[in-house]
């Protein structure tokens, strides 16, 4: 209400311009095309062709191939609860333009337009400790001035408690990916023990990187600390999508080819984003003297050419390398999915055999300890007490690794859970309710896309 609706905030924020400006310079002047989300092809901060040919291999790997968002959707019940779960994140989706974008439009509007609009990097260290600006502290001030005690308090909780959550799921996930793919290779018999203590070890050192990660952005970020992002992930997601999607779609595609286009991907990604960490953007209002490479070629642009390079020496490789066997397509393929042959994994599944194993050892073990506990009470009762401080020491070790010595699941129950949640049949009604939403998930945003960038400045 303050800034006067939709139209009151397109008039006031094309007018918020800081005081405190670099002379003879437009620099922190809003930009004409601010209220186009697709804009010129060659646009250096959001050009339309780039986010539809760039931005896209991005989001494939964020939200389709991601352990942390993949472990949510395993842990569906059947697929159409899998599908429902991702329609409804992409409902959400539409919401962060309203909750996120306007509302840093809004602090730039009602408060301190030479705060959050800074260019001079004095004024900008000053109130943000950032020389390269201040744009990233809009929302939280806007929170902090604006919204009453209780409101405030609320909001600083909410965004902490998604923070954390977001922090927990790429600790667990990136701890799940070295305990069970990298660290067997390193320990062929490791116990579960072992593994439940590497993993929490790994989470412990992932949270240092982390902390110590935290300057460096700082330092690289310019600012905008979601362009940041999204250049990042520009350098290093497009090969994964690219293999995951060739890995779905095409029969012909094997693990060296996947492997090696990787790798190039990677290499070719990371160099990109050294240079941009060594030759560092310009601030306004000065020459432009990195290479042609980074100066010309948008991050966006770059993501698709990464993709694209990817695809190819994947395909180049798969052909003249060994065809992947049949037996490994069953059900791992678009179009294999509804197969009903047995897997070579189906039949000897090491995992299976290993929790079997497991099981064993615990019931075993427990009957050892069972026989030891009363070994000491009929024959040594003057030392129950120190048995006893151990024996809580040891499950406070257990607790904290995530051990559980009365897991009694069997194996037939398991089979049945693991076949249960692989069917991939649905009901008429299921398909049509998912189908539907589906159409209302993408017309939404298409509708949006176009109302704020050709429409709205008729409408405004």
């Amino acid at each position: 209400m303050k800034v006067g609706g939709i139209t009151g905030l397109y008039e006031k924020y094309m007018h918020a311009i800081p005081s405190i400006r670099i002379n003879g310079t437009d620099c922190g002047v809003p930009k004409d095309d601010a209220w186009m989300l697709l804009r010129s092809w060659d646009d250096p901060d959001m050009p339309w062709l780039g986010f539809l040919l760039g931005q896209t291999p991005a989001s494939i790997w964020y939200w389709c191939t991601d352990q942390m968002m993949v472990q949510r959707l395993l842990a569906a019940k059947s697929l159409s609860h899998a599908q429902g779960g991702t329609l409804f994140a992409g409902f959400m989706k539409i919401l962060p333009i309203f909750l996120i974008v306007m509302p840093g439009m809004i602090s730039r509007v009602l408060l301190l337009v030479y705060e959050v609009a800074c260019v001079d990097p004095d004024v900008c260290m000053r109130y943000c400790q950032n020389s390269a600006g201040c744009s990233n502290v809009a929302y939280p001030r806007l929170v902090l001035e604006l919204m009453p005690t209780g409101f405030r308090g609320l909001m600083m909780a909410v965004m902490l408690a998604a923070l954390m959550s977001d922090l927990t799921s790429v600790y667990n996930s990136a701890s799940t990916l070295f305990t069970m793919d990298i660290w067997p290779q390193i320990r062929k018999k490791a116990t579960v023990w072992e593994l439940m203590l590497v993993g929490r070890t790994f989470i412990i050192l992932m949270i240092f990187l982390s902390i110590g990660w935290i300057p460096v952005i700082q330092e690289l970020q310019g600012g905008q600390l979601f362009i940041y992002i999204q250049s990042v992930s520009a350098y290093l997601a497009p090969p994964i999508a690219a293999v995951y999607i060739l890995a779905v779609l095409w029969k012909r595609m094997n693990e060296p080819g996947c492997f090696w286009a990787m790798m190039l991907g990677f290499i070719v990604g990371i160099t990109r984003m050294v240079l941009d960490f060594v030759y560092r953007q310009p601030d306004c209002n000065e020459p432009d003297l990195r290479p042609l490479i980074i100066q010309r070629v948008h991050y966006m642009y770059f993501a698709c050419i990464l993709f694209c390079l990817t695809v190819i020496s994947a395909v180049i490789i798969s052909l003249i390398t060994e065809p992947p066997e049949p037996s490994k397509l069953i059900r791992t393929t678009y179009w294999t999915r509804f197969d009903d042959g047995d897997r070579d994994e189906d039949k000897e599944n090491f995992e299976m055999r290993r929790n079997v194993d497991l099981q064993e050892k615990v019931k075993l073990n427990a009957f050892n300890k069972e026989e030891d506990e009363i070994h000491v009470e009929i024959h040594e009762p003057a030392i129950i007490e120190e048995k006893t401080v151990l024996f809580y020491l040891r499950k406070v070790g257990n607790w904290f690794c995530g051990f559980n010595q009365n897991t009694k699941d069997k194996n037939d129950e398991v089979f049945q859970h693991l076949t249960d949640i692989a069917s991939l049949r649905q009901s008429k009604q299921e398909k049509f309710i998912l189908n539907s939403l589906l159409v209302v998930a993408l017309t939404v945003p298409i509708f949006t896309y176009i109302y704020f960038s050709i429409a709205v400045k008729k409408t405004l």
